[in-house]
């Protein structure tokens, strides 16, 4: 596709504030959703402080060369867990999550010297298209089931605090038409806008859901009918819980390191044996999903950022940038793909975009009305959002299979073996370290490829 905003370009000033808006509402959810999940006192603005962090320490090691946040990594949920399960204290679990982020960050460090001196050519020779494409596609069709059922989600609960049913209900067909809605003007404005609207459709998408879950809630509210009520004001209320202060309009995130220096006298050898054996296997699998990230994202902006900036600074940038990420949030970060299907649909590929998103980022993440009003955001809305976000990865990855000779059956089965081994969800767990689908498919395709080109070869 062509680029509006190339990398080196620089949008004019208002415009650049709204396109950081609209990549930060791209990453918002799944950056926030990973503190919720792992829970123990872990907090989303902080999170967010730490994804704009990261991102800058990215951005500084790829010589701004790459449009790509990073935010919360999903594929550390269960180390994150894991490193509270096996601390005697909270505190000592938040220095966990800090420590773990570090053992991460020194694989990619290694592996980035390695590629330093021995270069990129074996990376693309263990991983060529043939391989990446199908993982890339993988990676969207991966998150479809997500995607879905956001569209089925809500944000009001009933008044004794339990949740609806979602089969068959009122709720489930509000919330269909809430995502629907901000799905259409997102495909409407992309495809049909001018100007602006066609750079920032999922802006005007994501208000226009919004806008119409709060006629939905209104209505419910009137009518007494709590299976109406879309949006959850909870987040706006726990503002003025207590009467109105200082708190109410800024506070300062709740920041790991703070919680984490307390439990620096009960730190021993085991739990950090522990969290390193927790956090370092993962490290490996998330570094084969950062290289197909970034084939994907350059063949969007058709500019090899493994060769310019090239893949050691990217990983450097990763791993330095989700260990300092961690520190503040507690999260490691990894590139997201929702980030590079923004870039992808809207053509605006300018890293200065990003980098004003990271700012953004770290400064909203102090300013409690907007913590509120991000996290207001219905489930539904989001959902609509990402049926654009998650199938433009997809497609994406497809797009780069269409490079590749499927008349060779070794190619075929290469392909085929990727695609049904990631759907179909073969993950598995050795011992504490559990191997996520997407990375037991992308290592049967490096495999078979091998095996299958070898064969051929002779």
């Amino acid at each position: 596709m062509k680029l509006i905003y190339g990398i080196k370009d620089k949008p004019k000033f208002g415009q650049l504030i709204v396109f950081a808006f609209q990549q930060l509402l791209a990453i918002m959810a799944a950056t926030i959703a990973v503190p919720g999940i792992v829970g123990n006192g872990m907090s989303a603005a902080a999170a967010l402080f730490g994804a704009g962090v990261g991102t800058i320490v990215y951005q500084l090691f790829t010589k701004f060369k790459s449009p790509v946040f990073l935010g919360s990594s999903f594929a550390f949920i269960g180390s994150m867990c894991a490193a509270f399960a096996g601390a005697a204290s909270a505190a000592l679990g938040f220095l966990g999550l800090i420590l773990g982020a570090l053992f991460a960050g020194l694989v990619y460090v290694v592996i980035a010297i390695v590629v330093k001196f021995a270069g990129v050519n074996w990376i693309n020779k263990l991983m060529p298209t043939v391989v990446i494409g199908p993982t890339v596609a993988l990676i969207g069709l991966s998150l479809a089931g997500a995607a879905v059922n956001d569209v089925f989600s809500y944000g009001a609960k009933l008044e004794d605090g339990s949740a609806f049913i979602m089969s068959g209900s009122t709720i489930s067909w509000v919330s269909f038409i809430c995502a629907m809605v901000t799905f259409a003007v997102v495909t409407l404005c992309s495809v049909y806008g001018k100007k602006m609207a066609k750079l920032v459709p999922f802006i005007i998408g994501i208000l226009a859901g919004y806008a119409v879950a709060l006629v939905f809630t209104l209505i419910g509210i009137a009518l007494k009918n709590p299976a109406l009520q879309i949006l959850d004001f909870a987040p706006f209320k726990a503002l003025v819980d207590g009467g109105v202060s200082l708190k109410t309009f800024i506070a300062l995130p709740e920041f790991t390191f703070l919680e984490a220096l307390k439990g620096t006298g009960e730190l021993t050898a085991s739990y950090i044996a522990t969290v390193a054996v927790a956090y370092v296997p993962v490290a490996f699998v998330v570094f084969a999903e950062h290289i197909a990230d970034h084939k994907n994202l350059s063949s969007i902006i058709e500019h090899d950022l493994l060769e310019d900036p090239g893949l050691h600074n990217t990983l450097l940038g990763d791993g330095v940038g989700s260990f300092v990420g961690a520190i503040f949030g507690g999260c490691p970060n990894t590139t997201y793909g929702e980030s590079v299907g923004c870039v992808a649909i809207t053509g605006n590929a300018s890293v200065l975009t990003i980098t004003a998103t990271a700012v953004m980022a770290i400064l909203v993440s102090f300013v409690s009305p907007f913590v509120a009003f991000l996290d207001s955001i219905p489930g539904c809305v989001m959902g609509g959002v990402c049926i654009t976000l998650y199938g433009f990865i997809a497609v994406s990855g497809l797009k780069m299979i269409q490079k590749v000779n499927l008349e060779d059956h070794a190619n075929l089965f290469t392909v085929s073996v990727i695609l049904i081994t990631g759907i179909g969800g073969m993950a598995m767990s050795i011992g504490k370290v559990t191997i996520t689908g997407i990375a037991c498919a992308l290592i049967l395709g490096i495999l078979t490829n091998i095996m299958l080109h070898r064969k051929s070869d002779k």
